[in-house]
């Protein structure tokens, strides 16, 4: 019944101007921001204790964050409208040269990203733009939310493999096949993950782009997607990295996801109200880790 409700707002949602979509988008985040007071609460306070805000400051960034929450949402649900030939009129991409080289090494691409801006519409830019792109994403919590979610993803060309499932074999077939493979890095990883700094606190962090690096030989580009004052959006491609073998596995695959780390903070402290700051990034203490064994050898699996 959920799917079908919103593939009914998607078609009406579908009918109007993308101006509307954005005015209508602004309202929903606030009327989200007013009346979700956990999530509120929760994202004022670890804006705050990350970026060193004061109350006021942290309550007007965490607003504009709400907003452009409800018009991400909206945005998501325009997906059908979303062409090859249209979706300039959306977004423009800075570099886009970058991760063509990438792809033209011959070992696939990894992309470093996060829950920064736009993601889904972050998948269509890179689509629309020539990329063969896969990506690893979590099943929602309600399987129809899934499958509404796979199903604007299939509409503008991605192929999804479920987190956590034997689907992640196809995830690296996809990488020996020279396709682009996209992981979603700002969340908490659990006891396997890589505890690092993460604006100012240590958090448990995916190693699963890391070790895909590595284990196929493939670059790694950041690339997100921030939306600008007049309600588009910008596409930013980074410079590309590489795994670096020094001698020692476990030591050489931490090192590469703190710089990989480094560069999602960067993009979170310019751009703090794209950022979803209410997830719990930092419920995993390092007292909860397990063995290195296991970091380093199911880290695919468990994490991405």
């Amino acid at each position: 019944m959920q799917y079908k409700i919103l593939k009914l707002i998607s078609y009406i949602l579908c009918q109007l101007p993308h101006s509307f979509i954005l005015w209508l988008g602004k309202y929903m985040g606030l009327l989200y921001f007013n009346i979700a007071a956990k999530q509120r609460n929760r994202a004022i306070r670890q804006l705050r204790e990350s970026l060193g805000k004061s109350q006021k400051d942290a309550e007007k960034l965490i607003r504009g964050s709400f907003i452009n929450i409800g018009r991400n949402f909206l945005e998501i649900m325009y997906m059908p409208n979303l062409k090859k030939e249209n979706f300039e009129t959306y977004m423009e991409i800075d570099h886009i040269a970058r991760f063509k080289a990438a792809l033209a090494e011959g070992h696939g691409v990894v992309i470093l990203t996060a829950h920064v801006g736009n993601w889904e519409w972050l998948s269509a830019a890179l689509v629309f733009s020539g990329i063969p792109l896969t990506a690893i994403a979590k099943p929602q919590p309600n399987e129809q939310h899934t499958r509404i979610l796979n199903e604007f993803r299939a509409m503008v060309g991605v192929e999804i493999f479920s987190r956590g499932t034997s689907e992640l074999l196809g995830a690296a077939k996809a990488l020996k096949k020279g396709k682009a493979l996209g992981f979603l890095v700002d969340q908490d990883a659990g006891p396997g993950g890589a505890f690092v700094d993460f604006l100012g606190r240590t958090a448990s962090t995916p190693m699963g782009p890391a070790v895909f690096a590595k284990k196929f030989s493939a670059p790694i580009v950041p690339a997100f997607i921030v939306r600008k004052p007049d309600g588009k959006h910008t596409v930013i491609i980074g410079e590309v990295l590489h795994y670096k073998d020094k001698g020692n596995s476990d030591q050489d695959l931490y090192d590469l996801t703190v710089e990989m780390t480094r560069i999602v903070e960067k993009v979170i402290q310019e751009n703090p109200t794209q950022w979803l700051w209410f997830q719990k990034r930092w419920n995993t203490t390092p007292e909860m880790k397990k063995t290195k064994h296991h970091t380093v050898k199911q880290q695919v699996v468990e994490n991405e």
